[in-house]
């Protein structure tokens, strides 16, 4: 979801522009289970003489961290490590899925929805003891590890260590808000950051993870299509590259692509493809309804994920779930 609501619009654009911002970062005084507000404008995080290199700088994923306390910091390490120590390996022969949920900006309604996606792609897939959640505090959660570059990677990292590369299956679900140059960290005023196709594909790439079915609900996510493409993946975005996605506001239970992916496509006993072409015509109907732009959702299936994916999908349960939370729209 694109990055809404008044001097947000503003504050991004800015930072997209120029990221030259500087501002005095102010200490959240919330309850444990609120998500910090964000108050202030973005850092500046490019690098280079030029703004040409200053603009492909954004490539490399700069993440910021700033003004959190030493009992945060080691806290949220122990919340990491107790979600990456329980993942267990896979049964040998067997094409198992390894889950990552991830909500990279503190507005509640990612990271319910990280929350949610986690359970129904857990389910689905049957990755229970092989999820983790990265989704800060909802405004009625807490307890699992802060969504973040740095968090999503090692959790990466940790996962290859666990998997048989050979066999087993990545599925991940990001939900936050975009910007055309990758998706947006941003928890509170104490962390910002863009997450590049170029650097997941790296991460990818350097991990060896090669069978992944990657889902990305922000605005401009179709820009992560062509760099993650494969012939072993999976790709499905909330947008195309120069477009916006819906339903990001962050009293919300679900965006417009992960109400209908994940609550209600991806419940049911259908295949992915058929999941997907369900999801695209709801959101249609959805942003028909409110005279919003079209975010042209994309699915991309490399070749050689029919090899595997039949085999994942065997396991799926025979029964539906139903959706839960407040509907992305009323209808």
């Amino acid at each position: 979801m694109g990055l809404v609501k008044g001097n947000r619009i503003a504050a991004f654009a800015v930072f997209c522009a120029a990221l030259t911002l500087f501002t005095i970062p102010t200490a959240a005084q919330e309850e444990p289970a609120q998500p910090p507000p964000h108050t202030t404008g973005w850092p500046g995080l490019g690098t280079g003489t030029t703004a040409q290199e200053t603009m492909e700088s954004l490539a490399r994923a700069p993440e910021l961290r700033r003004d959190i306390s030493a009992k945060e910091l080691l806290r949220e390490r122990r919340r990491l490590d107790q979600a990456l120590g329980a993942l267990r390996p896979g049964t040998p022969g067997t094409v198992d899925a390894y889950v990552v949920a991830v909500a990279l900006d503190s507005d509640p309604v990612f990271a319910r929805e990280a929350r949610e996606a986690g359970k129904v792609l857990s389910r689905r897939y049957n990755a229970q003891g092989r999820t983790v959640v990265l989704a800060g505090p909802d405004g009625r959660n807490s307890a699992l590890p802060q969504g973040s570059i740095r968090s999503l990677v090692l959790a990466l990292a940790h996962i290859a260590e666990v998997m048989d590369e050979t066999e087993d299956v990545l599925v991940l679900y990001s939900t936050s808000h975009g910007a055309p140059q990758g998706l947006a960290y941003h928890y509170g005023d104490t962390g910002f950051g863009i997450l590049s196709p170029a650097k997941l594909r790296d991460v990818l790439l350097e991990l060896d993870i090669r069978r992944r079915i990657l889902i990305l609900s922000a605005c401009y996510s179709g820009i992560f299509v062509d760099p993650l493409s494969s012939p072993d993946t999976a790709i499905l975005t909330a947008s195309y590259a120069n477009r916006q996605s819906f339903g990001c506001e962050a009293e919300n239970d679900w965006t417009f692509f992960g109400d209908a992916l994940i609550n209600r496509a991806l419940r049911k006993p259908v295949d992915l493809q058929t999941a997907s072409a369900e999801a695209h015509s709801d959101i249609v109907r959805w942003e028909s309804s409110k005279r919003l732009s079209a975010s042209l959702p994309q699915t991309v299936v490399g070749v050689g994920v029919s090899h595997w994916l039949p085999a994942l999908e065997a396991g799926i349960p025979a029964t539906a779930t139903e959706p839960v939370g407040r509907p992305s729209v009323g209808e």
